[in-house]
């Protein structure tokens, strides 16, 4: 069941100058010439639309005037134009009052002639379904390619003004709104880009079928994704603005194959001009430093590794590069934006990306290996055995030609190890070893074999192998590790209860069963090392498990927010759609929070039950460390953090809502037991923006938080 909220608006403001600018903006159309047949686009592009059959002037929703369409000829032929076959990104939005349900009532759409079943090339349709309500978006590619229909999960009635919009990112979602708030997304299946000529027409559809009943009002479309917050400030009546620069190619975190790289971006609406970083640093690229420093252009290109520009020397392989833009209008007082981040890589000379992956578990005993080749590579030699040192230390192998390799049968729940050499013609590159087990008992992720910083009370759980029944061992001594328990498949888990700060753990499961020949088998090695600081929350143990399930451990039924009190308080935990936990945007491990604020009401929180950690004395613990991010866009809302529902601080930087990168907020525990808190009994602990003691009416926007964690003294 996916969250919600409900928004009320008492007064829309029209929509001005601003919006029109957009970048982003291919068409607008505004319904307030109140006479004619004649809707102008306000975009500045030129596409206007002609009325068709008997639309009426009427009032609407936005500005002066809306028009009226009675379900039977009325529609707007917009025309073709090359700028309105978009692909890859695409927004509409519409005010919409339904007058009826009762049909398939089209809202926007670029499609040819046709009934059901037939090919409709190169389309989009934005619509709504007949007798519910429920926002349909439809696309096909190419002819014989497959019409795919995505639908909200949520719908509108009949009679009453709504705010819809529908956004679609080539390759990734289908995304669906309602009064600024998610109703819902999917998949992005289909091969999304226009390759139609037919004319964009709003109300109706070219042969007849199903003509909207009732009134539209400002439609919108845009050839760029918008995010949520825009969506919302839209349907609050705040055009969406797209002041830092966008769209890098090649995109953020890219494999670039050449060792030289012509790099460009989607410029901010209101840029005259942009300051270039470009460096092998992440965080002296995020700061700025002279080192980095390309320069001021106008042009929204640079060129790098290439004589007479930014490393004349060539680009060199196995290196990342990160690079960042930064939009400059001197006329505008919140100039430079600054600009997020990239960053794309030059390939190893070595080869990578081994498959299996490396240290991966239960393999199949009869896999082929394979790799992606190194930089320039044109011969491979492979080493392959069940022993590091001597794959490491082996030489003299036959090269071949392919970057595949089958080692035969292995035996089951053992190691084995494997490395590639790269051959470029002018010289050998070594490659890393890489080990891969075969199928056996296998680690959970809680925690995973490696992990560090784990917290001191783990629960060790498994997957089972081939075995019936199993033996743990573990220990901090992997030379000598010690029987902990045994049971039969059904029960894999092990808690060796309180452990020590920063120390390393091994373990290993045993398995057998009498049925194989080749039992009992004995079990890899794994590890973990305990953090050295306490963990209060990593956001790692939600799950999405419907609320029946015993196991269902969904973030906002452990992290309350506003959904239940919206009137006073305007924050929703969690992604409306499954993982409702984040699992993109992480500081570390898998998952993070998101948490969207609405501070119209004052205030945005979030409060977490503390049901163990509850002791913030232990160890002599001094500091508690919060890393958050929020989004260029967001609202400026004060961040603040509350114990026990009582002992508030508040983040010295105002626009601490407005930070792209993940920051670490670092408060001395004193700052609490100054307002009377008792460290040794924390039961609550609370997020939030807004003013929490005098709650005042703010903006919107969306943060995320991770790793909650307490510090003792540095050494």
């Amino acid at each position: 069941m996916f969250k919600k909220m409900i928004y009320l608006v008492s007064v829309v403001l029209v929509l001005g100058l601003v919006s029109s600018v957009s970048a982003g903006l291919v068409a607008h159309w505004q319904f307030d010439e109140g006479s004619g047949t004649t809707a102008v686009d306000s975009s500045g592009n030129s596409h206007d639309g002609t009325l068709l059959g008997d639309p009426e002037w009427v009032a609407g929703m936005i500005g002066n005037g809306a028009l009226s369409f009675d379900g039977s000829d009325g529609l707007v032929d917009v025309g073709h134009d090359e700028s309105l076959s978009i692909t890859d990104e695409l927004t509409i939005t519409v005010w919409v009052k339904a007058g009826d349900l009762s049909n398939y009532y089209f809202l926007v759409c670029k499609q040819p002639s046709g009934t059901a079943g037939d090919n409709y090339p190169g389309n989009y349709e934005f619509r709504i379904q007949a007798n519910s309500g429920i926002l349909e978006f439809g696309h096909q590619e190419a002819e014989g390619e497959q019409y795919t229909f995505y639908t909200s999960d949520t719908s509108i009635t009949a009679d009453q003004w709504y705010h819809v919009a529908v956004v679609v990112t080539k390759g990734e979602l289908v995304e669906f709104y309602i009064d600024g708030v998610s109703a819902g997304s999917a998949e992005q299946l289909t091969n999304f880009g226009v390759l139609n000529d037919e004319p964009v027409r709003i109300g109706g559809r070219k042969d007849g079928y199903s003509f909207f009943n009732g009134i539209l009002d400002d439609v919108r479309l845009y050839d760029r994704a918008l995010s949520a917050v825009q969506i919302q400030k839209m349907y609050n009546g705040n055009p969406p603005m797209f002041t830092v620069a966008e769209k890098p190619d090649p995109a953020d975190g890219a494999l670039h194959s050449d060792t030289w790289a012509s790099i460009s971006w989607r410029a901010g609406d209101y840029a005259v001009s942009h300051d270039v970083y470009f460096g092998v640093s992440f965080d002296d690229v995020n700061a700025g430093a002279e080192s980095t420093f390309q320069g001021n252009q106008v042009d929204t290109f640079f060129v790098a590794g290439f004589p007479g520009f930014a490393y004349p020397d060539g680009l060199v392989p196995g290196t990342t590069y990160y690079w960042r833009v930064d939009e400059v209008n001197d006329t505008e007082s919140d100039s430079p934006w600054k600009g997020d981040v990239w960053s794309f890589s030059i390939p190893p000379k070595t080869a990578y990306n081994p498959v299996p992956a490396n240290s991966v578990e239960s393999v199949d005993p009869n896999a082929e290996l394979s790799w992606t080749t190194g930089f320039g590579a044109k011969l491979h030699t492979v080493y392959f055995g069940n022993n590091f040192d001597e794959v490491d230390n082996a030489a003299g192998g036959l090269p071949q030609g392919t970057a595949s390799y089958t080692p035969g049968t292995l035996k089951m729940a053992k190691t084995y190890y494997w490395r590639v050499d790269e051959f470029d013609v002018v010289e050998t590159h070594k490659g890393d070893v890489w080990s891969f087990t075969t199928e056996g008992a296998v680690a959970s992720l809680e925690p995973a074999n490696g992990a560090v910083d784990v917290t001191q009370t783990p629960v060790l759980t498994w997957a089972p192998g081939l075995g019936a029944s199993y033996e743990v061992y573990f220990g901090a001594d992997e030379a000598s590790l010690e029987l902990k328990g045994s049971g039969n498949l059904g029960s894999e888990s092990y808690e060796p209860g309180q452990l020590e700060w920063d120390t390393t753990y091994y373990w290993r499961v045993d398995e057998a069963n009498a049925t194989n020949t080749d039992s009992p088998w004995t079990g890899p090695l794994w590890s973990f090392t305990t953090a050295n600081f306490l963990i209060i929350e990593d956001f790692e143990s939600y799950n999405d498990l419907d609320p029946a399930d015993p196991a269902s451990n969904r973030i906002f039924n452990a992290w309350l927010d506003g959904f239940d009190n919206p009137a006073l308080n305007g924050s929703v935990v969690g992604n409306a759609n499954p993982p409702f936990a984040e699992q993109t945007i992480v500081h570390s491990g898998n998952q993070s929070m998101p948490l969207a604020y609405d501070n119209a009401v004052g205030k945005s929180e979030a409060t977490l039950t503390l049901t163990s950690q509850r002791d913030w004395t232990v160890k002599s613990v001094n500091t508690l460390t919060i890393w958050f991010r929020g989004e260029s866009g967001n609202a400026a809302e004060t961040l603040y953090v509350a114990l026990n529902d009582s002992a508030v601080v508040t983040n010295d930087n105002p626009d601490a809502a407005l930070a792209t990168s993940w920051t670490a907020w670092n408060i001395d525990l004193t700052r609490f037991t100054d307002q009377g808190v008792n460290l040794a009994n924390v039961n609550s602990i609370t997020l939030g923006l807004g003013d929490r003691e005098n709650p005042v009416a703010g903006g919107a926007g969306m943060m995320y938080f991770d790793d909650i964690r307490l510090y003792p003294p540095a050494p």
